[in-house]
């Protein structure tokens, strides 16, 4: 998949992983529009990036995404690349009552919402072929970690979506890509764990394997975690745990 030239639509692209696939994909010459719940930092985006389009989307909230959605059919219909990045990560115990209301925004921004673009832009997307779909889901999505249970079970499933939907693409021109991080230092993880990769180097990896058209990018850590998790998963279960 051609690196460059492309028209990608990039949730999340504020800061941490977004930010740097933004600043990245700009540097490369792509056509750009991104996504923030906050107008602040889209307009920080504007000024630093100022031929990008941006978008203020909430995406726990579906009839925001419906009006992004809107937005790609009349504004950005040469959309040939989506790029799933956005994502929340809620620590706290099931078992408390107050989890009940988290739910529900945890699993629309992670999970229903990527599952909702893609649904809804095929159409555009395979009116633009060569065309291509990168879903970031988790090492989390290959062994769970005890504080983060819908985290890990929304990768999970978009992992295991976007393999399905590979299977279903196979006779269209639409590539469909996985990147499967571990733990990188972005706000999100900000006091959790040690040993964490930067936003940039995660996506150097993803852009080698982008263009080299490899389907399930396994970066850094992750590619040992999948290792031991094949022929170890009790230790790769341990590893992960209390991480």
């Amino acid at each position: 998949m051609q690196t460059s030239e492309n028209a990608i639509l990039l949730t999340g692209a504020s800061s941490g992983i977004g930010y740097a696939l933004l600043r990245r994909l700009h540097e490369l010459g792509n056509k750009l529009l991104v996504t923030s719940r906050s107008d602040t930092s889209l307009q920080k985006l504007q000024s630093e990036f100022a031929d990008i389009q941006t978008f203020r989307c909430d995406l726990s909230n579906p009839t925001a995404v419906e009006l992004l959605i809107d937005f790609c059919r009349s504004e950005f219909s040469d959309l040939n690349v989506l790029i799933n990045n956005a994502g929340m990560q809620l620590e706290y115990q099931i078992v408390d009552a107050k989890g009940r209301a988290k739910l529900e925004s945890e699993i629309r921004t992670n999970f229903v919402t990527p599952l909702q673009l893609i649904q809804d832009l095929l159409p555009l997307l395979a009116g633009n072929e060569p065309a291509a779909i990168v879903n970031i889901t988790s090492a989390l999505a290959i062994t769970p970690k005890k504080s983060a249970p819908v985290y890990c079970a929304t990768k999970a499933g978009l992992s295991n979506y976007s393999d399905a939907l590979r299977y279903q693409l196979e006779a269209t021109d639409i590539k469909l890509f996985e990147v499967i991080p571990p733990l990188v230092d972005t706000a999100m993880t900000a006091g959790r764990g040690s040993g964490k990769i930067s936003p940039e180097q995660l996506v150097e990896e993803f852009l080698r394997g982008f263009a080299r058209d490899k389907e399930k990018i396994y970066v850094g850590k992750a590619k040992l975690l999948r290792f031991i998790n094949q022929f170890a998963p009790g230790i790769a279960r341990n590893i992960l745990k209390n991480s």
